[in-house]
């Protein structure tokens, strides 16, 4: 019984003494000077490809070298960069076993200035029969995973040209994939001749990492978007045209930044932690995408999205949700390591809405990771979403800050690697 005791009584004393850590690093002033850096005007709304955006990524990773954590091996600074390629079509012209192939039966998806492909090229050759989904059979060879003829059934020549889609944007492959609209099911010959105009458009998310001291290859990821909509003078309220997103996502941003200040103090992680604000959330989720093939996901136990946690929950202060909370336990071992205080994590309430599938976490969910978003905002009658009037003056600055200590206390058993979250039947998944 005196064990029982001294365990208990020692259980307390470090969590009081982690609570009292929390209380003096995230702070209701230093929440409001990050968030409102982040959220002001001076970084014109963050709109992915603008210098509002660059001002912004500088900002977080300034604020990553002053409070100590790494840059993430093989990176030289806190920004991850990449680039989108988007070709614009110029020209196209080609012959299929003898026959000569109109410009509009040819769509090449491709990283290519000038594509030349013949039936010596080794491509592989694929059909899209008539009767199937064409847009779900195209979407599996756009990853350009390895170079591909695809026959695409003259049934579907009203719908043909809408597979330009597929090109808009595209992470740099040396692989190409070439649609043509043809009643062939066979190629015997075949020339093809693209060319297009090929613009690079470099992209960085911001990520740091505190190195695990006894579970080094194992990862745990705390995240945000730190993207939004820029500036828009066609759709001003009250002559305001900057898109501040200070609830989307600079809070979700702010609670990963502070999330990493407490634990680069706290020294205490096993695991290794990740720390990323990611770019282009808004214009198609490249950012997150990207930084997710950097990792073998069996190696990732968990991942803290946060979207969205500057307002109070539909259940008002202290609390929040988990998107996604039934596919994984690790709602549960987060409540479970809350007990004592009064906030709590619900499941979410707006599954009609598909934030599961909305937000950065996805991509590793898909993958098996148990990656969810934390969130708070009333996503049905938010008043504020995606318009100007998402400021500062908004967020409910005391709760958010509650929410930041909540989040890092209910982590303390994954980061400590002690607990481990089930993982999500990528099986299931969408």
């Amino acid at each position: 019984m005196k064990k029982i005791v001294l365990s208990l009584g020692l259980l307390v004393s470090v969590f009081a003494a982690v609570a009292q850590d929390l209380k003096t690093i995230v702070t209701d002033a230093e929440v409001q000077r990050v968030l409102g850096t982040l959220a002001s005007d001076e970084m014109e709304g963050r709109r992915t490809f603008t210098k509002g955006i660059d001002k912004a990524a500088a900002f977080i990773a300034s604020e990553f070298k002053s409070y100590g954590i790494q840059p993430l091996k093989g990176n030289k600074d806190f920004l991850q960069s990449f680039a989108m390629i988007r070709p614009k079509f110029i020209s196209a012209s080609g012959m299929l076993n003898e026959s000569a192939l109109d410009t509009k039966q040819i769509m090449a998806v491709t990283c290519s200035k000038d594509l030349q492909v013949s039936e010596k090229s080794g491509y592989e050759v694929v059909q899209i029969a008539k009767g199937a989904n064409l847009f779900a059979e195209a979407r599996k060879y756009s990853g350009l995973t390895k170079n591909t003829i695809v026959l695409v059934d003259t049934s579907f020549s009203s719908n043909f040209g809408r597979l330009a889609q597929l090109k808009g944007n595209m992470f740099y492959s040396d692989k190409s994939v070439v649609f043509i609209l043809t009643t062939e099911t066979t190629v015997k010959s075949l020339t093809i001749d693209a060319k297009h105009e090929i613009q690079e458009m470099k992209l960085a998310n911001v990520a740091g990492m505190i190195p695990g001291k006894s579970l080094p290859n194992e990862f745990v990821i705390f995240s945000g978007h730190y993207d939004h909509l820029g500036i828009n003078t066609r759709n001003m309220m009250n002559n305001d045209s900057i898109y501040n997103g200070a609830n989307d996502d600079a809070a979700g941003t702010t609670a990963m930044m502070l999330l990493a200040k407490y634990y680069a103090a706290a020294k205490n992680n096993n695991r290794t932690l990740i720390f990323v604000a990611f770019t282009a959330e808004e214009v198609g989720g490249y950012g997150s995408q990207y930084f997710s093939k950097q990792f073998d996901p069996l190696t990732v136990k968990a991942m803290f999205n946060i979207e969205m946690i500057g307002s109070e929950s539909k259940w008002g202060k202290n609390s929040a949700f988990i998107t996604g909370y039934e596919k994984t336990d690790m709602g549960k071992i987060l409540q479970q390591n809350l007990a004592g205080t009064d906030f709590t994590f619900y499941p979410d309430p707006y599954t009609s809405q598909n934030l599961f599938y909305r937000s950065d976490n996805a991509t590793l969910a898909r993958l098996g990771v148990p990656a969810h978003t934390i969130s708070t905002t009333k996503i049905d009658v938010d008043p504020y979403y995606h318009k100007a009037s998402d400021e500062l003056s908004t967020i409910d600055i005391p709760n958010m800050t509650q929410i930041i200590r909540s989040i890092a206390l209910s982590a303390r058993g994954i980061i400590s690697g002690k607990e481990t979250p089930s993982r999500v039947d990528a099986s299931s998944l969408r």
